[in-house]
């Protein structure tokens, strides 16, 4: 195809010529910019010259994501951070394995370092086959043969504790002091931990249940006779070897031990009961322990109901020493024990009878020894721990009313403490007279220290900053400067300038009333008059025996050093048991916000009320 030209000649139209002005006007700008490109690097081939151009580097860089900077410097950079984070570990390390002195912990208080004390006077008191790392070294096996010698019986009552300064085993005082070691676990479980006791006073309290254990017929359901105690010591019918008479080392005795059984008596029974049950929450991880325990403690809560009476009738060897004066106290007693193990809440129901109250003396609040806590009378006991339940759980009707009694006569009994109300007489050095100034005051002393340093806790764990006395309103830290007061009395801060606990302290009694402690362990076998000169001696004991709370003072702080006046001097396994709780409970130990064990009482109790039912699904249109 030709098109005319207008300059006078032809025009060939292709497909190569079809580009339009504006192509090939951009086609002309890039050829112009490439030449004048190549213009600027043949002037540089001109200024620098070819030795020049060689020389040069091209610089690096690394792309680190937010930014762009020069190799070296990069380089450089995480050299000088390795560095620096080599030479920071490097001086750490040297730190941490050279030796360096830590500082002290603080010392413990002075009612820790009597616990450890107290503590080992259940070992030397023990009865049977000593373990190996018993502790006491004048101590040996004993009583290998009590049960099996007596005809009547027939049967292993190796073990167990004797009771104070003789030879003779009380069940009665001894299942108490169980349950009261076996309440101080179960509250303060985290102090004796923090302390390095717990298994030494669980080793202690399974010593006492194992040898309870066989005091009657554990595996079964029914019973219907318990052995109340191994020994005798009435000695009112003349010279004759017995546990009294005889002043001789347990592992020396040769004298027949008869055993004492009773066919009727509730109130050891639901005292033993209390024990088993106690004990059974303490060693609630062992399950085959713990069930064995509970199994016997029904059987004996059991047996107590249905066979009434005193284990220790009038004329009887109980009746000489440890003497009950009724069974009541230890019915809610042992029944508040029993719910506690088993949830049952059958034994709930008897413990917070109205009638079952009455009879154990809740509302006697004029008589001169109410509000006394002692192996003898539980009921202040079973207030307090009634009134736990109570403060905790709520469990409302049909127990509110006797538990808000409880609680209230909780609230009177710790008023009664505190010398501003007059109910109890203190000495002059301070000493609160819970016996009215009869001999040995301070197993008394102790169990109301410890209840008043307990409800201390309670009211504490509750959010409850006090209570009444009428209208006057007295905050917890009132009742622990009672229970303090207390104990510091015993332990050294009286008139006497002495402790009444056995190697605490520097000035302590030496010639304590006590068989093992005052006889030489040097081989030589003293029969049973030929320790009378130990007995009459005026020299110190020669084996002393440590953590043993004596009888302690006379009402005119008076203190006679003196082995034949037991009133002095004794002993006992119960008032060492209560000295345990009273000084576990105030031993100034961080263990967390609350001193006690709020749940694990409660563990084997059900939910007070019903699971509320689940919310009811979506609704759908």
């Amino acid at each position: 195809m030709f098109g005319r030209d207008p300059w006078g000649g032809t025009l060939e139209i292709s497909n190569a010529d079809s580009a339009t002005d504006d192509d090939r006007s951009r086609d002309l700008d890039r050829g112009a910019m490439m030449r004048h490109q190549l213009d600027e690097t043949q002037q540089s081939w001109l200024l620098a010259g070819p030795g020049d151009q060689a020389g040069k580097k091209k610089k690096k860089y690394v792309d680190i994501g937010c930014m762009v900077i020069d190799r070296k410097i990069f380089m450089w950079t995480v050299g000088l951070i390795l560095g620096v984070g080599l030479f920071v570990g490097f001086v750490m390390m040297i730190v941490k394995l050279v030796p360096h002195k830590k500082p002290p912990p603080p010392p413990p208080d002075q009612y820790t370092l009597a616990l450890h004390k107290a503590l080992m006077f259940f070992n030397a008191q023990r009865s049977g086959h000593l373990p190996k790392h018993n502790g006491v070294s004048w101590r040996g096996n004993s009583g290998m043969k009590d049960g099996l010698s007596d005809s009547t019986v027939k049967k292993s009552l190796v073990g167990g504790f004797y009771d104070a300064g003789d030879a003779i085993k009380f069940n009665y005082p001894m299942a108490w002091s169980m349950t009261m070691l076996s309440w101080t676990v179960i509250e303060y479980r985290a102090k004796y931990e923090a302390i390095g006791e717990l298994d030494h006073v669980k080793e202690i309290i399974k010593w006492g249940t194992d040898y309870m254990l066989k005091t009657f017929n554990s595996s079964a359901d029914t019973i219907d006779r318990i052995v109340a105690q191994v020994g005798v010591g009435d000695t009112s019918k003349g010279p004759m070897p017995n546990d009294h008479y005889c002043w001789m080392r347990p592992e020396d005795i040769d004298y027949k031990r008869p055993v004492i059984e009773c066919h009727s008596c509730s109130d050891l029974a639901a005292e033993m009961a209390a024990a088993l049950a106690a004990a059974s929450i303490v060693f609630k991880d062992s399950k085959a322990y713990s069930d064995k325990l509970v199994h016997g403690a029904k059987a004996l809560y059991k047996f107590g109901r249905l066979q009434r009476g005193r284990y220790s009738p009038n004329g009887s060897d109980q009746s000489l020493f440890y003497n009950s004066t009724s069974y009541w106290d230890e019915f809610v007693w042992g029944g508040a024990w029993m719910y506690f193990a088993t949830g049952n809440t059958s034994y709930l129901t008897i413990a917070t009878a109205p009638g079952m109250a009455k009879h154990a003396g809740a509302f006697w609040i004029g008589s001169p020894n109410y509000g006394v806590f002692t192996w003898d009378d539980k009921l202040p006991g079973s207030q307090v721990l009634l009134s736990r339940l109570r403060l905790f759980l709520s469990p409302g009707y049909p127990y509110e009313e006797i538990l808000r009694t409880f609680h209230n006569q909780t609230d009177n009994v710790m008023c009664s403490y505190l010398p501003v109300f007059n109910s109890f007489n203190f000495t002059k050095g301070g000493l609160i007279q819970l016996n009215h100034g009869g001999p040995q005051p301070l197993q008394y002393v102790v169990n109301a220290a410890f209840l008043a340093s307990l409800y201390a806790d309670y009211l504490d764990t509750a959010d409850t900053p006090g209570w009444y006395c009428g209208p006057n309103f007295y905050t917890t830290d009132v009742l622990r400067k009672f229970a303090k007061s207390q104990l510091d009395y015993i332990l050294g801060k009286n008139p006497q300038k002495m402790s009444y606990v056995v190697g605490f302290g520097k000035k302590y009694p030496k010639r304590v009333h006590h068989r093992g402690a005052s006889i030489p362990h040097n081989g030589v076998k003293y029969g049973c008059k030929g320790g009378f000169k130990w007995r009459e001696s005026k020299k110190a004991n020669p084996n002393i025996l440590v953590g043993a709370m004596v009888a302690g003072p006379d009402k005119h702080d008076g203190f006679k050093d003196i082995r034949t006046n037991y009133n002095y001097t004794e002993p006992t396994l119960a008032a060492n048991a209560g000295l345990v709780a009273a000084l576990i409970s105030l031993a100034d130990i961080d263990t967390g916000r609350y001193s006690i064990d709020k749940n694990t009482i409660f563990s084997a109790v059900p939910p007070m009320f019903p699971t509320p039912p689940p919310p009811p699904s979506a609704w759908k249109p």
